[in-house]
C-alpha cells in the first residue's frame, strides 16, 4: 500500500498571516509567563500553612496559681491558664505529638521540706485547654519530673517518697512498673537519647543514681556533694551535668565511667541546665546572680553570662536552636534569649511562681 497523503484540509495554516511555527512559539512563551506568575500565588497559601504548622506552644507551670500556662511564643503572651485541680504542679512535659501536657502534682512545699505529698498526675489537652485525664499513684509520692522515653514512648516520672521512677503507659494512663533509685529525694531525671540509661539528681543525699532502663534497676550511685540540684545530659550522651548546691560549681559526669570527670566553676550556685541542639553550648541558670551562664562544651569553661530576670530556675532550648526560654520565679516571667546574639529579646509575663517549662510542637 502507498503512504497516505495529507490533504489540504490537514495542512498547518498561518494564523493572521503569521507562519504557524512562529505563532505556536509565541503562544508557548506567553503560557510559560502565565505559569511563572501563577506558581507563587498557588504556593503562598502552602507556605503560610507550613509556617503555621511549625509554630509550637510554650508550656509553663504556674506554681503560685496552681495552673499551667499555655503560651503563644510568637506573640509572646499567655493564651490561657488551665487549672490543675491540685496543689501544685512543678514540672511539665508535652506528648511527642504535641497534643497533651502531663503535669505531676507535687505538693505545697519544696524538696525535702514539710508539706503535702502529691499523689497524682494530670493530663491537659492543649487544644481544648482542659484537664482530660489523671494518673493516681495510690498514695503520696511527691511526683515531680516527667520525661518521655525516646524509644519506648513511655512516660517516666520521678516519685520521690518511693525513691523511684514510675513508668506510665500514656495511652492507657496505667502504671506499668518502676525503677528504684536507691536514694531519697530523687527530684529530677535525665534519659539518654538511646533510652538505655537514666540519671536522677538526689537532692538531699547529694548523689546521682545511674539507672538501667531495660533491666529496671540501679547500676550505681555517684557521690557529688552535700546537696545537688537538677540534671541534664549532652546530646551525644557522653556527659551528665548536675549543680553542686554547696559550692558554685557544676559537676560533669563521664557516662563511660560513671564518675565525676570535671568540675566547672560558676559565678554562683547553678540550677537548671540544657544543651543547645548543635551540642556546642550548655546553658545553666544561676539564680543568685539573675543570670544564665553559657558553657562551651569543647573547653568545659564558662564562655559568657546573660543577665535575665529574677531568680532563674529552668532553661528550655527551642527545638530549632534559635532561642532559649528561662523561667524566673522571682519576677513571674520567662526570659527569651536569642542564641545568635546571646541577648534577651523579651520578657513574657507567665504567672505567679513561674517554674517548669516544656515545648509542645504544633500538631
Amino acid at each position: 500500500m502507498g503512504r497516505a497523503r495529507v490533504g489540504p484540509a490537514l495542512q498547518p495554516r498561518p494564523v493572521s498571516g503569521v507562519p504557524w511555527n512562529i505563532a505556536i512559539s509565541e503562544f508557548v512563551e506567553v503560557l510559560l509567563k502565565l505559569i511563572r506568575l501563577a506558581v507563587p500565588v498557588v504556593l503562598l497559601p502552602l507556605t503560610v500553612v507550613s509556617v503555621h504548622a511549625q509554630q509550637g506552644r510554650l508550656l509553663v507551670t504556674q506554681k503560685g496559681d496552681r495552673s499551667l500556662a499555655i503560651v503563644d511564643p510568637v506573640a509572646g503572651k499567655v493564651l490561657t491558664s488551665v487549672p490543675e485541680g491540685g496543689i501544685t504542679g512543678h514540672e511539665v512535659i508535652a506528648s511527642p505529638d504535641g497534643r497533651f501536657a502531663y503535669v505531676p502534682i507535687y505538693g505545697d512545699s519544696g524538696v525535702g521540706s514539710p508539706g503535702t505529698d502529691g499523689s497524682n498526675l494530670v493530663v491537659i489537652d492543649i487544644a481544648t485547654q482542659k484537664v482530660v485525664g489523671s494518673v493516681d499513684f495510690g498514695h503520696g509520692v511527691r511526683p515531680h519530673m516527667p520525661i518521655f522515653g525516646p524509644r519506648d514512648g513511655l512516660l517516666y516520672v520521678t516519685t520521690e517518697l518511693d525513691q523511684s521512677v514510675t513508668l506510665i503507659d500514656p495511652r492507657t494512663l496505667k502504671i506499668i512498673g518502676s525503677i528504684p533509685t536507691g536514694q531519697a529525694e530523687s527530684h529530677m531525671l535525665a534519659l539518654s537519647h538511646d533510652g538505655l540509661r537514666g540519671y536522677t539528681a538526689n537532692v538531699g543525699p547529694g548523689t546521682v543514681s545511674v539507672l538501667d532502663i531495660k533491666a529496671r534497676k540501679t547500676l550505681k550511685i555517684i557521690p557529688i556533694s552535700g546537696n545537688t540540684q537538677r540534671i541534664s545530659i549532652s546530646n551525644d550522651d557522653r556527659w551528665v551535668f548536675t549543680a553542686d548546691q554547696t559550692k558554685p560549681q557544676l559537676a560533669v559526669i563521664d557516662t563511660a565511667t560513671n564518675q565525676v570527670k570535671i568540675w566547672i566553676p560558676l559565678e554562683g550556685l547553678g540550677y537548671g541546665s540544657a544543651p543547645t541542639p548543635d551540642g556546642r553550648w550548655l546553658l545553666i541558670a544561676v539564680p543568685d546572680r539573675n543570670k544564665v551562664a553559657v558553657i562551651d562544651l569543647k573547653t568545659m569553661q564558662v564562655s559568657q553570662s546573660v543577665p535575665v530576670c529574677s531568680d532563674p530556675q529552668e532553661v528550655l532550648v527551642r527545638p530549632d536552636g534559635k532561642a532559649a526560654y528561662v523561667s524566673c520565679t522571682g519576677s513571674n516571667e520567662v526570659a527569651e534569649i536569642d542564641l545568635a546574639s546571646w541577648k534577651v529579646t523579651r520578657l513574657i509575663a507567665t504567672g505567679k511562681a513561674t517554674d517548669g517549662l516544656a515545648w509542645a510542637k504544633k500538631h
